[in-house]
C-alpha cells in the first residue's frame, strides 16, 4: 500500500508542534510495517532544509488569480528519515524562515490563502505526473483541507478522483477560512459544488475536507466528542458526519523519545530509575538556579491560548506564595506579554522559578528526563504528546481533563493511575492538582512505584499506525 501524506509540517524539517512530529513519524512506522509512505511538504527556508540536499524531481506552473506561479519538488538525497521526503519549492512564497508567522514581528504571514492554494495545486499536478501513483491521499490540516474538493471538482485535477482521502485534523481551532472576494484564486471548479467550499458564508478549508474527503480523522477520540460539541461553528457538520468519523490517538516515536539511548540527556537510564532521575534532575536546578530536593514541575509547550499557559503565573504564585513546596521550569515562547510575566516571575521568585523562552529540542528533552511532574493545564488539547514523552522519561503529568489528555491519562486516585488530572479551567483546581503532586512526592514509595508503572506504557507508533491502515484498507475495500 502507498500512502502520500500531505503537510505544512514534518519533523525535523519544519515542525511548530504536535502536527510535525506525527507527519515525521507515522510515514517510518508505516515503512516498517511493509507499506510505502511518503511526506511532501512546502519548501521553507529553515535552517534543517538549508543544510540538507535536495535533488529536483518534478516542475510546472498553477494558476493562482490571473498569474502562473512556477514551482518544482524536490526530494531529500543526502539523509534518510524512515519514508521519502519532498517539498514544494514556490520561490516568493514559502522561501522564508518562518512557517506561519514572521519571525521578527511574530505576526501571521498575510498571503497564506495565497501560499496553500498553490501549494496544494502544486502537489496534486506532481501526483497526476506519477507513474507510480499513491493508493491513499492522507491530508493533514486545513492547509490541505482543499485537495479532496480539488480532486472531485476541479477539472485539472479530477483525473485522481478515484484516490481515496483521509483527512486528519490536529487543531480544528485553526480552520484556514477565508472570504468569497478571493474565490478568482482558486482553480476553476463545478459550478454546482461551491455549497461544499462554504461553510457560514465563507470558503471554509476545514469544512470542506470534513464534507468531501473518504475518512475524517482526529488525534484522539476525546477530541471527535468534543469537536461533536465545541468547534467553531462546526458542531452540526461535524455530527453530520460521524459515521465517517473515527479518532486515533497519536503514537510516539519510541526511537527518538527513549531514555536509554537519548544523547540529548545528561544521565540515560540504565536499570536504577531512581538514579536516573536523580541525577537529570540536579543538572537542571543547578543550571537555572533553583532549590534542590523538592518536587519539580516543568511547563514545556508553546504560550497560547488552547495550552492554557496563561494560567500558569497566577497559578504558580499562588502555590509559591501559600507556601507550597516546588519549584518550577517553564520552556516555550509565542505570546510576548506571556514571556514577559515569565521573565519578570525569575526575580520574584528566585530559587523557586525560571524559565526558558525559546524552542530547544534538547532542553526539552533534559526537562522530561529531570521533572517530576509536567504540567498541562489546556484549555484544548487534540491529543497531546507532551504527556506520552513524559511518561516514557517517568515523569508524571498533572493535566486538566480534555480532549486526548481524557483518553490518555487515568488520575493517580483509581487504580493504576498515570497522573494527575483537574478538570476546570482555574486558578483554584490547578492549585489543587499541585498539592496533591507536592503531596505524592513525599510518598518515595508510591512516586518510584509510578514512575516505573507510567515508563512501561506502550504509546509508540506501532499501534497507531495498525489503526490507520484498518482505516485505508477499508477505503480501499
Amino acid at each position: 500500500m502507498k500512502i502520500l501524506h500531505i503537510s505544512s509540517e514534518c519533523y525535523p524539517a519544519a515542525k511548530t508542534g504536535g502536527l510535525g512530529d506525527v507527519v515525521g513519524a507515522l510515514p517510518k512506522y508505516q515503512n516498517l510495517a511493509g507499506d510505502k509512505a511518503a511526506v511532501i511538504i512546502p519548501k521553507y527556508a529553515q535552517s534543517w532544509v538549508l543544510n540538507h540536499r535536495f535533488e529536483p524531481v518534478f516542475s510546472s506552473t498553477v494558476r493562482l488569480g490571473s498569474i502562473y506561479v512556477p514551482f518544482n519538488v524536490q526530494e531529500l538525497t543526502d539523509e534518510y528519515l524512515g519514508f521519502s521526503f519532498l517539498v514544494v519549492d514556490i520561490p516568493g512564497l514559502f522561501d522564508r524562515e518562518g512557517i506561519y508567522a514572521d519571525k521578527q514581528t511574530g505576526f501571521p504571514y498575510h498571503d497564506d490563502v495565497e501560499r496553500y492554494i498553490v501549494f496544494q495545486q502544486a502537489v496534486l499536478k506532481y501526483v497526476i505526473n506519477l507513474e507510480d501513483k499513491p493508493d491513499i491521499l492522507h491530508c493533514h490540516d486545513h492547509h490541505t483541507g482543499l485537495i479532496p474538493f480539488m480532486i472531485k471538482h476541479c477539472p485539472d485535477y479530477r483525473t485522481l478522483h478515484y484516490l481515496p482521502t483521509v483527512f486528519t485534523i490536529h487543531n480544528g481551532n485553526y480552520q484556514g477560512a477565508f472570504g468569497w472576494d478571493k474565490l478568482t484564486l482558486l482553480p476553476l471548479f463545478d459550478a454546482g459544488a461551491s455549497g461544499l467550499l462554504d461553510w457560514n458564508h465563507n470558503i471554509n478549508p476545514m469544512a470542506c475536507a470534513i464534507k468531501c474527503c473518504w475518512q475524517l480523522t482526529t488525534v484522539s477520540p476525546g477530541y471527535l466528542h468534543e469537536l461533536q460539541h465545541k468547534s467553531l461553528g462546526l458542531e452540526n457538520l461535524f455530527r453530520q458526519e460521524t459515521a465517517k468519523s473515527t479518532g486515533i490517538v497519536n503514537g510516539i516515536d519510541t526511537s527518538i523519545w527513549n531514555p536509554r539511548t537519548d544523547t540529548y540527556i545528561e544521565q540515560t537510564l540504565e536499570s536504577n530509575v531512581a538514579k536516573y532521575k536523580k541525577v537529570n534532575k540536579t543538572v537542571l536546578v543547578k543550571a537555572f538556579g533553583l532549590h534542590e530536593n523538592i518536587p519539580l514541575f516543568v511547563f514545556i509547550g508553546r504560550f497560547a491560548s488552547e495550552k492554557g499557559a496563561d494560567i500558569l503565573p497566577d497559578a504558580i504564585a499562588s502555590f509559591l506564595l501559600s507556601g507550597g513546596r516546588g519549584v518550577f521550569l517553564v520552556l516555550g515562547n509565542g505570546d510576548r506579554v506571556l514571556e514577559e510575566k515569565f521573565l519578570n516571575m525569575q526575580k520574584h521568585y528566585e530559587g523557586f522559578f525560571n524559565c526558558a523562552i525559546t524552542y530547544n529540542e534538547k532542553l526539552a528533552h533534559q526537562f522530561y528526563a529531570g521533572a517530576d511532574f509536567l504540567v498541562m493545564p489546556s484549555r484544548v488539547e487534540p491529543c497531546g504528546l507532551n504527556q506520552l514523552y513524559a511518561y516514557r522519561y517517568g515523569t508524571v503529568p498533572t493535566v486538566r481533563n480534555t480532549g486526548g489528555l481524557s483518553d490518555t491519562v487515568v488520575d493517580f486516585g483509581f487504580h493504576n493511575g498515570t497522573g494527575l488530572k483537574f478538570d476546570n479551567f482555574s486558578v483554584e483546581d490547578v492549585l489543587i492538582a499541585f498539592y496533591r503532586a507536592s503531596q505524592l512526592a513525599t510518598d518515595n514509595k508510591s512516586m518510584n512505584s509510578l514512575r516505573e508503572r507510567i515508563m512501561q506504557l506502550d504509546f509508540s507508533w506501532q499501534k497507531s499506525s495498525q489503526l490507520y491502515r484498518n482505516v485505508y484498507q477499508k477505503l480501499l475495500r
